[in-house]
């Protein structure tokens, strides 16, 4: 299985356009995969200079109803005309943050698109085939980012409440009898996830990838130390080979994360990796 990055916040050469947002291209045996889009445009152009044909992808996934991840949508919409694109069935419901506190500042998708006809809606578990597995049916809540405090969307009446992240999705790729699970932020916990995934498989997760959510507004870690180290040892003790992390994990947690775990690794736009 390839993985390129497309679009991450930090880049690898000046070549390629980064901004703060994630978008994946997976290569796998039967599929070829676009897992979010980041915010705009970047991650088409991208592409291009990484050699991916984006007219070629026959599964996108748009991990949450954020901007970072899904807004460049409409742009993909228009490259690839036979893609499904998997999301969370309240994906394009308003999400919402706060800027000091009270001024609401949207960070959600655009609502027009939720009519397209290619889209598959998830809630719960899908199983697409033997090798792809989307789910959202997280239950445990231990360990979950300060972070996710600023956030907020708006319920049926219009109130403006704290999110749940439901609309939130995973992926799980098997390849070779091994599973390997993406995330886009991990807003539900990355323990509460890995969790979710082994109870899925019922077996340990080989890689995981994708961003942590532990990084506030201000590009700053939010979380404690006691709480890193916490993380840390919760993830060195579950039984996962690797883990590529990014975007929104930010660089205080990821250094953290490098210095007591030998397993981390990060990702940056204009990387491969083979797993």
């Amino acid at each position: 299985m390839k993985i390129i990055t497309l679009l991450e916040n930090s880049t690898i050469s000046k070549n390629y356009k980064c901004k703060h947002g994630l978008s994946l291209y997976i290569e796998t045996i039967r599929h070829k995969i676009l897992f979010d889009t980041g915010p705009n445009h970047y991650f088409v152009d991208n592409a291009k200079k990484l050699g991916v044909n984006l007219e070629e992808v026959d599964i996108a996934i748009i991990s949450h109803g954020h901007y970072d991840h899904g807004g460049g949508l409409e742009d993909f919409l228009k490259i690839n005309d036979k893609a499904k694109i998997y999301i969370g069935r309240e994906a394009f419901d308003n999400h919402i943050t706060k800027l000091f506190g009270f001024i609401k500042y949207n960070i959600g998708l655009k609502r027009e698109l939720s009519n397209n006809e290619r889209l598959v809606e998830i809630d719960g578990m899908l199983k697409i085939n033997d090798e792809l597995i989307l789910f959202n049916d997280i239950i445990e809540n231990s360990l979950l980012s300060l972070a996710n405090k600023k956030l907020y969307k708006k319920d049926g009446s219009g109130n403006i409440v704290s999110d749940d992240f439901k609309h939130e999705i995973n992926l799980l790729i098997k390849e070779n009898d091994s599973y390997n699970l993406l995330c886009g932020c991990a807003h539900r916990g990355i323990t509460n996830i890995i969790n979710r995934a082994k109870e899925l498989t019922n077996t340990n997760i080989k890689t995981v990838i994708g961003g942590f959510h532990l990084m506030g507004m201000k590009k700053k870690s939010l979380e404690t130390e006691d709480f890193l180290e916490m993380l840390a040892k919760t993830l060195n003790a579950n039984g996962t080979k690797e883990y590529y992390t990014c975007h929104c994990t930010g660089k205080d947690a990821y250094h953290y994360f490098k210095q007591n775990m030998s397993n981390v690794n990060e990702l940056k736009t204009g990387m491969t990796i083979n797993i």
